[in-house]
C-alpha cells in the first residue's frame, strides 16, 4: 500500500504536459480558474478546435467565466461550451462523454490539476475507453521541489487522492457503487 501510494506520488509529481499539445477537442474539469485560464489559452494556441468546461456550478454564466479568463467574446461564443450538469468526476466523464459523441471527436485533451489526472483519466477511459485522452496536468506548484511530504495540507490532498484513485479503480472493476455524477440524473430521479 505504502509502495503504491510512493509511486502514485511520484506519477504525479513528474507529469508534464505534452510539448506540443493538439487534440480534436479540450475539455477541463474544474475546481479552479487556473484550470479553466490554462484550457482557454490552449483553444486559443489552436492545441484543439473546441473547449468544455466541464462541471460548472449552475448559476454561473459563460459570461462570467470569460470575463474571469479573459477570454475574448468571440472565442467563448464560436468554440467553448459550458457543461452545468456535472456534480462529481463521474460526472465529469459521462458529461465529457455525452459531448465528445454530440461533436464526433476522437481525441481530447484533459486538463486538470496534475493530482487529479490519474483518477479523471481512469473515469474517462471507463465510460468512452475508445477515445484518445491526452493528459495536460496543471501544476499549481511544483511538487518535486517543494517538500510537499512534510506539508501537512499537501499530504491531505495527496493522501485523500490516492485512496480515491484506488476506490476508482475498484468501482471501476466490480461495477459496485457507481452512480451517475450529473444533476439532470439526480433531479429525474427525485422527480
Amino acid at each position: 500500500m505504502f509502495g503504491g501510494f510512493l509511486r502514485f506520488a511520484d506519477s504525479v509529481t513528474t507529469l508534464k504536459p505534452p510539448v506540443e499539445p493538439k487534440a480534436d477537442a479540450i475539455v477541463v474539469l474544474t475546481g479552479g480558474y487556473q484550470r479553466i485560464d490554462q484550457a482557454v489559452e490552449l483553444l486559443q494556441k489552436g492545441a484543439g478546435k473546441r473547449l468544455l468546461i466541464s462541471g460548472v456550478h449552475p448559476t454561473t454564466t459563460p459570461a462570467q467565466i470569460r470575463k474571469m479568463t479573459q477570454g475574448s467574446a468571440d472565442l467563448f461564443s464560436c468554440c467553448v461550451d459550458i457543461g452545468h450538469d456535472a456534480i462529481d468526476t463521474i460526472g465529469n466523464a459521462e458529461e465529457t462523454s455525452n459531448w465528445i459523441h454530440a461533436k464526433g471527436y476522437r481525441s481530447v485533451l484533459v486538463v486538470t490539476n496534475n493530482y487529479h489526472m490519474p483518477r479523471s483519466l481512469a473515469e474517462l477511459s471507463y465510460v468512452d475507453p475508445d477515445i484518445e485522452f491526452i493528459p495536460y496536468p496543471v501544476v499549481n506548484s511544483d511538487l518535486k521541489t517543494r517538500n510537499w511530504f512534510t506539508d501537512p495540507n499537501a499530504m491531505r490532498v495527496m493522501l485523500a487522492e490516492y485512496a480515491k484513485v484506488l476506490l476508482t479503480g475498484a468501482r471501476n472493476i466490480t461495477g459496485f457503487g457507481r452512480h451517475t455524477g450529473l444533476r439532470s440524473a439526480s433531479v429525474s430521479a427525485s422527480d
